[in-house]
């Protein structure tokens, strides 16, 4: 398969989709017209813990460090306010050089060039296809993850692995294992990753409004640049950032 050609979405195709977006990489002015237009569309608040702006500055701008991006998922249009929120934030310089993780079915529609333009990079959801089918490729992408911060590249991910649909939105769900794999494994390959929490909320309604969406809070936790060493002792540093994150962004309504 040449390497300009994109492979199919479909999971018994998992290898091939891996080969290819192990290398794929939009065209950034694309990227950053793409989020341009949201970051018009959509107009989020976007607050920051203490320092937090300036330190966040700093990886991206001088230490050059490759981020790992989490936030908490509330509603399918999160991927649209998110992208308003890293255009109107200290997050645009790495637009273009973020991959974004999003569920496979994603780019089995005509949705699939802009997500491919905007850095998306499909995910093969246990919860979608059994446990057990997924095994082999959720491996894959984690590995695929670690090479492309290894590279320099950013990843952003819901590290929930769904919606929210819970009772209280304001409490985070279990956050899934991989967020602590992918920066293991890519400080293995000698990269030095710093996660950075971005706490999400639409107010206190279950179905927000238009103009709530529209006008999303978003809240900056300290960036996190010196990680445990085990991948689940990662994963619970990173829940419990992020939680903080999302509690000062529902506060900021």
């Amino acid at each position: 398969m040449a390497r300009s050609e994109r492979p199919h979405v479909v999971l018994p195709n998992w290898d091939a989709v891996y080969d290819y977006y192990r290398d794929h990489r939009p065209n950034r002015l694309l990227a950053w017209a793409a989020y341009a237009l949201l970051g018009r569309r959509f107009v989020p608040r976007v607050g920051y813990a203490a320092g937090a702006r300036d330190s966040l500055r700093t990886l991206i701008r001088e230490d050059r460090r490759p981020l790992l991006i989490v936030m908490n998922h509330l509603s399918e249009l999160d991927p649209y306010t998110v992208s308003a929120a890293a255009w109107r934030s200290e997050l645009r310089p790495v637009i273009g050089r973020t991959r974004v993780l999003a569920k496979d079915e994603l780019f089995t529609t005509s949705l699939r060039t802009k997500l491919d333009m905007m850095g998306g990079m499909p995910v093969f959801r246990g919860k979608d296809h059994g446990s057990d089918a997924v095994g082999a490729s959720s491996n894959r992408l984690l590995d695929t993850c670690a090479e492309r911060m290894a590279r320099g590249d950013s990843i952003a991910l819901f590290p929930e692995g769904t919606v929210n649909n819970s009772p209280d939105l304001s409490h985070l769900l279990p956050l899934n294992g991989g967020v602590g794999q992918i920066a293991d494994r890519a400080r293995r390959l000698g990269a030095k990753p710093a996660v950075v929490t971005l706490g999400l909320s639409y107010g206190p309604h279950a179905n927000p409004s238009k103009e709530q969406v529209r006008s999303a809070s978003f809240h900056f936790g300290p960036p996190i640049r010196n990680l445990p060493s085990e991948p689940a002792e990662i994963t619970a540093l990173v829940q419990r950032a992020l939680q903080d994150a999302v509690d000062h962004a529902v506060e900021a309504w």
